[in-house]
């Protein structure tokens, strides 16, 4: 079978793009807006709608297979690629990238997207992440087409894994509604939730960090109240960075902090994503693990998740040599081709090391649905709900996706 032309459809995520400095340095909440100068190169507003591009390949027996292109909510932070307008890339797939796959034969999808993930752009640069992101997930939804198979079987298959007719654990996340949408994440029995989108110390942290031991508090209590007895979720905050800023950098202090956190959430497992951010990958992975350490010391299982600066491959190999945090969050579309979210996780789990394969909602339902097979393959410890922060909508898309497949593993006597 052979992929016979090849087509781009822009199209909207399921969420935004929003200037990630411009927030942490005050923009202010305008309804769904923000109020403020944009700070990071590319942004035009501080939030402004987040765009995808289709990528679609007509095959030689009337087939089609598609991937969405699609770039994290804070495009452009900490290293990762700039923002991703996708009228600028449609030249790019119809006219450079075209050339190359048309009349290609669909040999192994391993094979075909480590030739494509790193492709040069017609500068000499490697591709937009967005695109390497997209593009492998046509890609392999081709592959299943021509083996009369399921994405997560022709990649286990591909990466001799096994796959375990069980879901995979499910975080939710509630965007600014917290509570609200922390409510219906537990309505739903999600495995881990809420994030909580704690990205600004003086509104949401506090500047002592009291508003989210308030929080953790409250979100406890409502797990006791509308989950009963039997539900036991984890407790995943993500604080990007700020204790950096609340605390001075100081490690010690953030240490005790975490562990006067562990108090709010006892007896629920608590999980802290992105607890500092210290400007570079090397400070960030030194300052992850010293932070490790002093938790140890001081007897608290809090668990640190690293985010922010592991963007690629070979960022969460090095993050997990360098025992930086308990568990990595592996954000697939900064990593560009979904072979690398595989060869990520898998080199995680190899060394002890939590996977969280994670994303962005700002992604779309089709980039969702082909994550929700890498992590059939790979089994990661968790998988984000995805795309948008509305809870119901990236639940059910996760959810019903992972279960239709789980269905047809069952019948096909895994």
């Amino acid at each position: 079978m052979q992929i016979e032309k090849v087509l781009a459809a822009p199209g909207l995520t399921g969420f935004y793009f929003d200037d990630q400095l411009a927030i942490k340095k005050g923009a202010k909440e305008n309804g769904a807006a923000y109020t403020g100068q944009p700070l990071t190169p590319g942004f035009t507003e501080v939030r402004q709608r987040g765009e995808s591009l289709s990528i679609i390949l007509l095959l030689s027996d009337g087939q089609i297979a598609y991937g969405d292109c699609a770039a994290v909510q804070y495009s452009g932070a900490d290293g990762r690629d700039p923002l991703f307008l996708a009228a600028d890339f449609v030249p790019l797939v119809e006219g450079y990238l075209a050339e190359r796959l048309t009349g290609r034969e669909l040999t192994s999808f391993r094979e075909l997207a480590e030739e494509f993930d790193s492709l040069p752009d017609p500068d000499g640069e490697r591709l937009h992440t967005a695109l390497r992101y997209g593009l492998t997930q046509a890609l392999l939804h081709a592959a299943a087409l021509k083996e009369k198979k399921l994405m997560c079987e022709v990649l286990a298959e591909e990466y001799n894994t096994r796959l375990i007719l069980e879901p995979v654990p499910v975080f939710a996340q509630t965007g600014d509604e917290r509570y609200t949408n922390a409510d219906k994440a537990i309505i739903k029995r999600v495995d881990v939730l809420p994030h909580g989108l704690i990205n600004n110390v003086e509104s949401k942290l506090g500047r002592n960090g009291e508003k989210l031991y308030e929080y953790l508090s409250w979100l406890r209590k409502r797990v006791e109240e509308l989950g009963g007895g039997d539900y036991h979720p984890v407790l995943h905050i993500d604080v990007y960075g700020t204790l950096s800023q609340a605390f001075d950098d100081d490690l010690e202090a953030i240490a005790d902090y975490l562990a006067h956190l562990e108090v709010a959430a006892f007896p629920l497992r608590l999980r802290i994503e992105g607890p500092v951010d210290m400007g570079s990958k090397e400070g960030q992975m030194e300052a992850l693990n010293k932070l490790k350490i002093l938790l140890v010391v001081k007897g608290s299982q809090v668990e640190i998740v690293a985010d922010e600066w592991c963007n690629t491959l070979q960022d969460v190999r090095d993050f997990v040599d360098a025992d930086a945090g308990h568990m990595i969050q592996v954000k697939t579309p900064d990593l560009g081709g979904i072979n690398n979210t595989v060869e990520a996780i898998l080199y995680a789990r190899e060394h002890g090391v939590g996977a969280y394969q994670g994303g962005t909602c700002n992604e779309t339902d089709r980039s969702t649905r082909v994550c929700v097979h890498v992590a059939l393959a790979a089994r990661p410890d968790q998988m984000l709900a995805k795309p948008g922060m509305g809870v119901d909508e990236g639940m059910m898309i996760v959810m019903n996706e992972m279960q239709r497949a789980l269905r047809i593993l069952r019948c096909r006597h895994y």
